[in-house]
């Protein structure tokens, strides 16, 4: 155990000093190596075997997907459609917010794009009607985190490929936690703005007009409500793997950004594929590293010592459970999602099945506590990135973020962990598997 103990914090140390994390993760490694006396030699070529799955070519086509569609300007016209009906309501700029999230993420699959894209249209929308700064930017820290739940998510896909699973039940687990969230967001978000009187709402249009309008901007929106039907629809009715439905966004994010919305041209789609080709290969550089390391710590037997120290607190499974969430938010809050979840899965897995739990219900878990470990200050990533996209100060967003996380993210935590239904619903109905 003194091994395990000195190489999570060395990983935890080179973490806090801003070592890159891939670097941190080979820091890590290479303790248990010298201290555990192992051979090098057959851990390249295990990282390799494992990074070489076909399952992992999603991952740079989401990330390309994502790109275009945020330059392709197919998210404003989501954004405009949904305003249409919930604008008129004080603090509904903020529903408006999270919903166009839910969805973009549901296009996109990635967290990171959806606070740019729709943080970049919609904080200025708000900023001029009149909503806090700070307000703004909490929010859109917590439902830009919706693209790591609502499926196809990047983090559901590295889960599946970590931990053996299927990867359309990972999805499905997530989908009804992340629904349930975008509920509780708009409401937590029209209940602190209720007194405002700072907010304005849009123009209250009679019912004729408002049907005018909204012919006017379906035909608008028509090619980007048709992304998420094509990739869910796809990947739901059994034509699409996961794979082919991230190829398939690509190809059509570029006529559409290019040829109807007009928001992507030549320069812009090179920079896009020069930006997604980078960030591709920072995630597999990562896969890459984070593999070596499980499979140090599975060697060294990690899972099972884990599992001691926690029955050595409490053999309560309910209460053993609860500390592994509390783990899982820290990891959350120490580094990004992908990292996280890359290092929580092949340690965690092992120790909540023996418990009882399903592992298509811990993608469930999983996504949930890292999602609000992202928000969670004080390392919190996504609120950082909020913070530099809707250029709030830190201080300003606090309190919001606390009154979200207190009244969503928490419910919806407890509901996912404590209820199995809540996650297994869905994946039973729709696979008719008893997960």
């Amino acid at each position: 155990m003194l091994i395990i103990a000195v190489a999570f914090i060395a990983l935890l140390v080179t973490l806090i000093i801003g070592v890159p994390i891939p670097f941190s993760f080979f820091a890590s490694s290479l303790v248990v190596v010298v201290m555990g006396k192992y051979d090098p030699g057959f851990l390249l070529p295990y990282g390799y075997s494992k990074a070489s799955s076909i399952i992992l070519t999603a991952i740079p086509l989401f990330v390309l997907a994502g790109g275009l569609m945020e330059k392709g300007g197919i998210g404003e016209k989501l954004v405009d459609l949904v305003e249409l009906f919930i604008g008129r309501i004080k603090g509904g700029l903020g529903a408006v917010m999270v919903i166009s999230c839910a969805i973009f993420g549901a296009i996109s699959g990635s967290g990171c794009a959806t606070v740019s894209c729709i943080g970049s249209i919609m904080l200025p929308r708000m900023y001029a009607a009149g909503y806090p700064r700070g307000h703004c930017s909490a929010l859109i820290a917590s439902a830009g985190v919706l693209g790591l739940l609502i499926p196809p998510s990047v983090t559901m896909i590295i889960y599946a490929w970590v931990g053996g699973q299927s990867v359309l039940a990972s999805f499905l687990a997530t989908v009804i936690p992340g629904i349930t969230l975008v509920i509780l967001f708009s409401l937590v978000n029209i209940f602190l703005l209720r007194n405002n009187p700072d907010i304005k709402v849009t123009e209250n249009y009679s019912l004729a007009t408002t049907a005018k309008l909204f012919g006017k901007k379906s035909i608008k929106a028509a090619p980007a409500i048709m992304a998420p039907v094509i990739i869910l629809g796809g990947i739901y009715g059994g034509i699409m793997t996961p794979t082919e439905a991230a190829a398939i966004s690509c190809l059509y994010a570029i006529p559409v950004g290019m040829f109807i919305y007009k928001g992507l041209n030549k320069q812009e789609f090179y920079k896009t594929v020069l930006n997604s080709v980078t960030t591709a290969g920072v995630i597999l550089i990562m896969l890459f590293s984070v593999q070596v390391l499980s499979r140090l710590y599975i060697m060294e037997n990690v899972p099972q010592k884990l599992m001691f120290l926690l029955q050595a607190i409490s053999e309560n499974p309910l209460v053993i459970i609860m500390m592994i969430n509390i783990f899982m938010i820290i990891m959350g809050m120490l580094m990004d999602d992908i990292s996280a979840i890359l290092l929580c899965t092949p340690i965690l897995l092992p120790i909540v099945t023996q418990l009882g739990v399903s592992p298509i219900q811990f993608a469930a878990i999983l996504g949930v506590n890292l999602g609000m470990g992202c928000v969670t200050p004080p390392c919190a990533p996504f609120l950082y990135l909020a913070g530099r996209v809707g250029g709030a100060p830190v201080n300003e967003m606090l309190r919001p973020t606390m009154a979200l996380i207190l009244f969503a993210w928490l419910p919806t935590l407890l509901l996912t962990t404590y209820i199995p239904q809540f996650a297994l619903w869905l994946p039973r109905l729709v696979l008719g598997s008893n997960f």
